[in-house]
């Protein structure tokens, strides 16, 4: 396994344990480079105007699109570290 990717999981693990909760804003960052370092590309249909938090989740993933695995995570890993 990779440095980065032990750094990753490590700050995945962190992420549940923040001294306060970040704001929306920063949520949905933690939420769309997560998706995006497991997931890759987002090819999910996007969800339907009534359902405004997966709406919410599904653009912020979507503006990483063309994001490789590896600065997605270094991105995550950052901001969990700043978060901490």
């Amino acid at each position: 396994m990779s440095k980065l990717k032990t750094q990753f999981e490590a700050a995945a693990a962190n992420s549940k344990n923040l001294s306060e909760r970040p704001d929306n804003a920063t949520l949905l960052k933690i939420y769309a480079l997560y998706k995006q370092a497991s997931a890759g590309d987002n090819a999910e249909k996007k969800p339907g105007f009534t359902d405004m938090v997966g709406r919410a989740k599904w653009d912020a993933w979507n503006t990483l699109k063309g994001t490789s695995a590896n600065d997605a995570m270094q991105q995550y890993v950052e901001l969990i570290k700043s978060l901490s």
